[in-house]
C-alpha cells in the first residue's frame, strides 16, 4: 500500500516547502519507498488524519499514523530494516538528534525570519490571514518589520554554518561517505528557502553550497525536481 504524506504547500499545491515535511520526503525516497503526497495548506493542518498531530508531516502507512520528522524516520528504519538505512545504528540516531537540535537552534531562526514575508506571498488569501497574524504575534513586529533585519543578520548566519564546512572537508556528506538522515535535517532546512524565497542565503562559493547541490541530485533529484523560488 501507498504511504500517503501529508506535505504542506502554499497557494500552489505542487510546491512543498516545509522543513520538516522535506526531512521526511527525503527519508521516504532513502528507503526506496513508494508515496503519495497529500497537499495541506497551514489552515487545514487540524483536520489531518482527524487531528493527529498539530503539525506536519504526518504520514499514513497502513493502518498506522505518525506524526513527527524524527518519529517518522524511525518509524521507517524499523518498519523496513531490508531499505537502506537512515542511521546506520544507534550512534547514527544520537548524531541525528544533536544534528536535528543543531539546525532548528542555529539556522532556522534566521532562515524563517529571512523569507517570512516570501512565505506569506506564496499563501492563498485565508492562509495569508492565518499566517500574518500568527508570525507577527510570534515575533512582535510586522513581517515586513522582520524581513527588513535579514541583510544586518546574514554574516552571523554563514558563520553558524562552520562546523558543518568543517565536516565536509572531511567527506562528502554529513553521514560520512554517503547521505543519512542527518544529512536530510539541514537539507530540508535549506530546501525551505530555496523554494520560497530569491534571497542569496549561501555564497556560491561556500562548500555548504557544494554539499547541498549534491543533495538535491540524491534519488533522482527528488530535490532538484521542485523549482527554486524565482
Amino acid at each position: 500500500m501507498t504511504i500517503l504524506l501529508y506535505d504542506l504547500v502554499g497557494e500552489n499545491p505542487a510546491a512543498p516547502f516545509s522543513p520538516h515535511c522535506w526531512k521526511t520526503r527525503m527519508a521516504l525516497a532513502h528507503k526506496g519507498l513508494d508515496f503519495k503526497s497529500v497537499p495541506t495548506r497551514f489552515i487545514d493542518v487540524p483536520k489531518v488524519e482527524n487531528g493527529a498531530s498539530k503539525t506536519i508531516p504526518v504520514i499514513r502507512d497502513g493502518d498506522k499514523v505518525i506524526a513527527d520528522s524524527f518519529a517518522i524516520a524511525l518509524y521507517l528504519e524499523e518498519a523496513y530494516p531490508d531499505r537502506p538505512t537512515l542511521f546506520a545504528g544507534d550512534g547514527g540516531k544520537a548524531m541525528a538528534r544533536f544534528i536535528e537540535r543543531w539546525s532548528q537552534t542555529q539556522l532556522h531562526p534566521f532562515l524563517g525570519s529571512a523569507a517570512l514575508l516570501e512565505i506569506h506571498h506564496r499563501q492563498d488569501e485565508a492562509n495569508q490571514v492565518y499566517f500574518r497574524d500568527s508570525r507577527e504575534k510570534r515575533y512582535g513586529k510586522t513581517l515586513e518589520e522582520v524581513g527588513e533585519e535579514r541583510d544586518a543578520h546574514l554574516a552571523a548566519f554563514r558563520k553558524r554554518l562552520d562546523p558543518l564546512r568543517e565536516t565536509l572537508g572531511q567527506q562528502p556528506f554529513i553521514g560520512g561517505q554517503s547521505p543519512l538522515f542527518c544529512d536530510h535535517i539541514v537539507f530540508g532546512a535549506l530546501q525551505w528557502v530555496r523554494v520560497t524565497s530569491t534571497y542569496e542565503f549561501l555564497d556560491t562559493s561556500d562548500p555548504v553550497q557544494a554539499w547541498f547541490e549534491r543533495c538535491l541530485d540524491l534519488y533522482d533529484g527528488v530535490g532538484r525536481s521542485f523549482a527554486a523560488a524565482a
